[in-house]
């Protein structure tokens, strides 16, 4: 039986249908921690259902780009023409120029991605600070424990990724490559006290200590820097897990001066470091797409990007005809946005809306827009409970994540909507992905 209809199947023949059991489930996801603001993450009843040899070209082709991302950083810190196609303003390169000790610009990334039978589709790469990992693993636990899951198994093998380690294993390979002794390091995690996901940070600070590995939470206004330590609530620290995105360390520098001036001193290890920056801009697949730079890539990697990432281009005067031409084909996206936002979809505006859009994005700062090739993407039938517990059967857009640390495929953030964007920031719920061998 198709594994979708088996688990299905199984539900039926269990009490997760009910509306006490599905209470119960959202009350053991506030208890657990995996909010995101006063929202559960999951009012699914059914884990993304991934097979092994799906598995296998994901992570090829994950691979394949968090490779290539660490290797176009290089070049491009030695090249200004290649510099130049990032769109990158004055201000981030001015934090990208900054020598961070170390070489592994992106410790922990993420690339979102389709799967469908016969191909993979990348919409971008989130080479900053992918959140989720620890709601991840979490997530997973609390389905592998239900019932349903129990029976699910008979006559499978099922298994799913924990995260929460291979983080912490990353980060600590970081820091030795950036030349710490420490053993172990004293870690803080950074962010700001009111992001939605400040419960994630809890988790992993629990679960590091656990480990052996002493760490702390602290907003970045609170950290303080004589000019040798960096310390965090009256603690040294030694590696910072930073959160906090660089478009806020520009924004607020005076709240964001002690983290920045640590990390100019080498006075911490800061993971990732801010020449991350490069590979997370959109523009990043406008750089692999053009076969101006193919000679960058060897044979293999070119034919992960032609199979697997969207053509892509900054948006300039000269690609306004095209982008016209081609709204049905073309999304309009910030280079340099999160969440979702300010992202258009030609083919759900009008042709007057779209071109509006156009000469809004091109009269703003150069290298503000890209445009990308329209992907295909997986929808599938979830059951979905509400805030009383009542099930019903939804179509869903399905985002699977791979999660990269040091360049190696580890666990996904599997993301659920009903629109055309998935992401939680805007409102999508989140599963666990579970992999079966029949």
């Amino acid at each position: 039986m198709d594994p979708i209809a088996a688990w299905h199947a199984e539900l039926a023949n269990g009490p997760e249908l009910t509306p006490e059991f599905c209470r119960e489930f959202a009350a053991s996801m506030r208890a657990r921690k995996l909010t995101f603001g006063d929202r559960v993450h999951s009012p699914f009843l059914r884990p993304f259902l991934l097979s092994a040899h799906d598995e296998a070209r994901i992570r090829h082709a994950a691979e394949t780009i968090a490779a290539v991302g660490e290797r176009i950083v290089r070049h491009a810190m030695e090249s200004p023409e290649l510099f130049a196609q990032f769109g990158i303003t004055e201000a981030e390169e001015r934090l990208i120029r900054i020598d961070p000790g170390y070489a592994t610009a992106s410790t922990a990334s993420r690339v979102d991605a389709f799967l469908l039978p016969d191909g993979l589709y990348f919409a971008e790469y989130n080479a900053e600070s992918p959140a989720g990992p620890a709601y991840t693993q979490r997530l997973a636990e609390l389905f592998d424990s239900m019932p349903v899951t129990k029976r699910f198994r008979a006559g499978r093998r099922v298994r799913f990724h924990r995260t929460i380690d291979p983080l912490l294993t990353a980060l600590l390979a970081s820091y030795r490559e950036w030349g710490g002794t420490a053993d172990p390091p004293t870690i803080v995690i950074v962010d700001w006290r009111d992001v939605p996901t400040w419960t994630e940070f809890e988790i992993l600070r629990d679960a590091f200590v656990d480990a052996g590995v002493p760490t702390v939470v602290c907003d970045p206004a609170s950290l303080e820097f004589d000019g040798k330590a960096l310390t965090a609530h009256g603690r040294r620290i030694d590696l910072v897990y930073r959160r906090v995105l660089i478009n806020d360390i520009i924004a607020r520098p005076d709240d964001c001066a002690a983290l920045l001036r640590a990390y100019e001193t080498r006075a911490v290890c800061v993971a990732n470091t801010l020449r991350c920056k490069i590979p997370h801009k959109k523009a990043f697949f406008a750089v692999l797409t053009d076969p101006a730079n193919s000679a960058l890539f060897s044979l293999a990697e070119r034919d992960v990007i032609a199979a697997s990432v969207p053509w892509t281009r900054l948006l300039t005067e000269p690609m306004l005809d095209v982008a016209r031409a081609k709204r049905e084909m073309l999304v309009l996206k910030p280079n340099d946005e999160y969440g979702g936002t300010g992202v258009m979809l030609g083919w759900e505006m009008s042709a007057a809306s779209w071109d509006e859009a156009l000469q809004e994005a091109a009269a703003g700062a150069p290298g503000t827009w890209v445009i990308q090739e329209r992907i295909r993407v997986r929808r599938e039938i979830f059951p979905q409970f509400d805030g009383d517990g009542h099930v019903t059967m939804r179509d869903m857009l399905v985002d699977l994540a791979p999660y990269l640390f040091r360049g190696k495929m580890t666990g996904y953030l599997t993301r659920l909507s009903a629109t055309g964007l998935a992401n939680v920031t805007s409102g999508g719920g989140q599963v666990p992905s579970f992999v079966y061998d029949e």
